[in-house]
């Protein structure tokens, strides 16, 4: 006989989920716009700057591969914990880099973590938040992790005032992650905080709960699932990779353009919390979009949006006024990253099977990430070839070749627009 499940309520995912996420989310962005700084001052060349800046969405990439399994094997909460703790070895090896190459390592270990903390925490509420609540938890966890880029790179500004240097970014992060482990190992059991939850039987015969089922679904035959939906990844997937494309340049070749215009790592790491403000602002906004007139009046204006502000900084950098030139493409780029929020997700789920989503999603997930993994490689080498402006004008170009993608296969697939 079963027993009713108590109400669900807001504030009952706030610690468990939303508060750990927040804090790892906040030491992430805290980091991201000194990386380039840093490995400048390690004597780093632009290009080679680029590349460790780009070590972080390599990891990230890599670490999409097994982080189903190992959501599946340990949990969801162990799988978070151990994220935060290798997020840490990670920043401890960034502190204590001789040089670049050794800086890299580190921030690749920190992308790494960071997708088993992704996935974790969305296996978390899967498993958790009653199924007519998820997609506003959902959104709302999306929120959440803008707000943590918001807010991380004022607390770097702060910090580099007060000691003088940008490695102090990293001191933040490892105290976010430290402090993210703590709640999470200090939290109640979720089972009895949240009451029954939905258990499934996973492949090997083991009863899961929902959520790490969904996990294991993604990595398991990843391959396999992007070979039999080839047609659709070749097509609109193409397009959810220069999506993934466009947001990484974003993230990189921002902090790299401050470097190479002279601006120091405080004031960078203002620009770029404005630029998360206005992000974040329009998280919710985008949904509303999405849902009202279509997927594609969010997907296309944030593509052209992002392709014309990377060629504001193609046509810019030796102008007399860069500064203010950078400053405005980079509030356009952030206006228009926030116009697409929850883009690659929402399309993920409108294109996977109703019945058996999760092996799509993996697939969907990862080729978004493959883009996102080879933009920033793509800017590095164009960077050390020739230079940063040709590299912003090449990443502008791939993104009205993504807005054309979009347009033309985004209909076909997915009807309502």
């Amino acid at each position: 006989m079963s027993t009713a499940e108590p109400p669900f309520r807001w504030r009952s995912i706030a610690l468990p989920a939303l508060l750990p996420t927040l804090l790892f989310s906040t030491g992430e962005g805290a980091i991201i716009p000194i990386i380039p700084t840093v490995a400048d001052n390690l004597g780093a060349s632009l290009a080679i700057a680029g590349l460790v800046a780009a070590a972080i969405t390599v990891g990230e990439l890599a670490g999409n591969i097994p982080s189903g399994w190992l959501v599946a094997r340990i949990g969801e909460r162990p799988a978070m914990i151990g994220a935060a703790a290798l997020s840490v070895i990670g920043l401890v090896i960034c502190l204590l880099s001789p040089n670049a190459v050794a800086l890299g390592f580190g921030i690749f270990l920190v992308g790494l973590s960071g997708a088993v903390f992704a996935l974790a925490r969305h296996a978390f509420l899967t498993s958790f938040v009653p199924i007519v609540y998820r997609a506003r938890a959902l959104s709302t966890l999306g929120g959440v992790f803008r707000l943590g880029f918001f807010l991380g790179p004022f607390l770097t500004a702060g910090g580099i005032h007060l000691f003088g240097s940008p490695a102090v970014a990293f001191w933040i992060h490892l105290v976010m992650c430290t402090a993210a482990a703590i709640v999470l190992v200090t939290l109640p059991d979720p089972t009895k905080s949240f009451g029954a939850v939905r258990t499934v039987r996973g492949a090997d015969g083991r009863q899961l709960r929902e959520g790490e089922v969904l996990a294991e679904k993604e990595s398991t035959g990843l391959f396999r699932t992007i070979a039999l939906n080839r047609a659709v990844l070749t097509r609109l997937g193409a397009g959810a990779a220069l999506i993934g494309a466009m947001r990484s340049s974003r993230a990189v070749i921002v902090p790299l353009w401050a470097v190479s215009i002279g601006l120091g790592g405080s004031t960078t790491a203002i620009i770029i919390g404005i630029a998360g403000a206005v992000d974040f602002a329009l998280f919710y906004s985008s949904g509303q979009i999405m849902d009202r007139f279509g997927r594609l009046w969010s997907a296309l204006p944030s593509m052209i949006g992002l392709a014309v502000g990377h060629l504001v900084l193609a046509f810019t950098h030796d102008l007399t006024g860069a500064t203010s030139w950078f400053v405005a493409a980079t509030m356009l780029l952030a206006l228009a990253n926030g116009l697409g929020s929850g883009i690659l997700m929402t399309l993920g789920a409108d294109l996977a099977d109703k019945t058996n989503p999760a092996p799509f999603l993996g697939a969907w997930r990862f080729t978004g990430g493959l883009g996102g993994a080879g933009a920033p490689l793509a800017i590095a080498g164009i960077t050390a070839i020739t230079s940063l402006s040709l590299a912003a004008g090449v990443m502008g170009v791939i993104g009205l070749i993504g807005a054309g993608i979009l347009l033309r296969y985004l209909p076909r697939y997915i009807p309502r627009v």
